[in-house]
């Protein structure tokens, strides 16, 4: 089959998104099919350009045996409400003139949480004639709108109805959490029409693997009680929660806490250490992908961190899974469909959102409690291992993209 996906992110850009299409696309090329991605030229999220990249108008690589697309894209941060806009809505544009380059396709699917990418895939797929797939990562606007991004009614009305629009419109939708069939199914689409999809591991890249002691010594840590948060440091993760808790455990000299990863707080968060004087909290910024793996290795205790808004009951982040097959301790901050799964897995431990208090303790149990934390992370392991590979739900995704394109004929 010929896959067409547009979307914004793709490696080398570090990202759940840019992750997730790579890790599907190269599995369905290596069991046959042709794959085309169209996106942008790495910049995410400080909008600088990758090394080794130009932003011309369109310039073609192949990764993995995906042939790559990448458009001119409006290079900005990871931040402020106008210039992202911006961003999201020229890549769109863009994105329907690279498709002119690709030739014939069977199915033409599109990724979120912004709409202009998923716009651009609906508009493709009319071109082209084929049917529409979206994917729906995150719910938008209503993750702007409760962040506070966004507040102005008639323009919240106006994105609510692009967004039904789009659910309407697209031949198959995939989700990757149970969450976003109820809100998808209010909006007037068949169940018949969702597949659920979820977020997974390469058992060959996250495995359980001794400490990286070079990479500690290069950066200081020897001997320390390691406290990690790895990914985006956004909005919606409500990180101060973890400044708190560095803060009530300042006494506690063997903990430190380290931030791995960037995004659109990291300013407020390095103002904020600064401001509180926290030397057991350490930004050490983005890291290759093909780095983390060390890092997760070589770290005490992995947090999942969410703000405390209905919006963020709805998800699953996918690095809850990575950290799981790493047999890594995990502290849960968060509420709804992903901390029914942690209890189902019996891994890690779960605490309310925003609660700096709860994390600072849950950061003690785990150090003093280091049996039960092992048996805990490697029930974790055992749980993701049997549910959640990649090559197993990416041919799911596959199976549902092939019945999509196969009600053309």
């Amino acid at each position: 089959m010929r896959i067409l996906f547009i979307s914004h992110y793709f490696p080398p850009e570090v990202n759940a998104c840019a992750n997730r299409t790579h890790e599907h696309a190269r599995r369905w090329v290596a069991d046959g099919h042709d794959v085309t991605v169209i996106t942008g030229v790495p910049n995410h999220p400080r909008g600088v350009l990758f090394a080794g990249y130009r932003n011309r108008l369109i310039q073609e690589e192949r990764v993995d045996g995906i042939r790559i697309l990448r458009t001119w894209t409006y290079l900005t941060a990871n931040e402020g409400f106008l210039r992202r806009t911006l961003n999201y809505a020229l890549f769109g544009f863009a994105a329907v003139a690279a498709s002119l380059k690709t030739g014939p396709v069977d199915v033409v699917v599109a990724t979120s949480p912004q709409f202009f990418a998923g716009i651009a895939g609906m508009v493709v797929a009319l071109l082209k004639r084929r049917r529409f797939v979206l994917e729906v990562r995150d719910l938008w606007p209503d993750s702007i709108v409760q962040l506070g991004q966004l507040r102005s009614r008639p323009m919240i009305r106006l994105l609510e109805a692009i967004e039904t629009g789009l659910y309407r419109a697209a031949s198959g939708i995939v989700v990757n959490t149970r969450a976003f069939i109820d809100h998808i199914t209010t909006r007037g689409v068949p169940r018949e029409r969702l597949a659920l999809v979820y977020n997974g591991i390469d058992p060959g890249l996250f495995h359980p693997r001794p400490r990286d002691v070079q990479l500690l010594r290069g950066h200081g840590l020897e001997g320390k009680f390691l406290v990690a948060y790895v990914g985006t440091l956004g909005l919606a993760h409500g990180l101060t929660t973890l400044l708190d808790a560095a803060e009530k455990l300042r006494d506690e000299s063997d903990i430190v806490f380290l931030m791995i990863g960037d995004g659109a707080d990291r300013h407020r968060l390095e103002n904020e250490i600064s401001k509180r004087a926290l030397p057991n909290v350490k930004l050490l910024g983005l890291r290759p992908r093909a780095e983390i793996p060390s890092w997760l290795a070589s770290v005490d205790v992995t947090l999942v961190l969410l703000r405390d808004l209905p919006v963020f009951e709805t998800v699953i982040p996918s690095k809850l899974f990575e950290f799981l097959a790493q047999e890594r301790p995990v502290v849960l901050a968060a509420r709804g469909e992903v901390r029914g799964l942690l209890d189902q897995a019996k891994a890690g431990f779960a605490i309310e959102p925003e609660d700096g208090v709860a994390l600072a303790g849950a950061v003690l149990h785990v150090r003093d409690h280091p049996d039960e934390s092992a048996a805990r992370a490697r029930a974790g392991r055992e749980w993701v291992e049997a549910n959640f590979r990649r090559d197993d739900l990416a041919r799911e995704m596959l199976a549902f993209l092939e019945r999509v394109a196969g009600a053309t004929a």
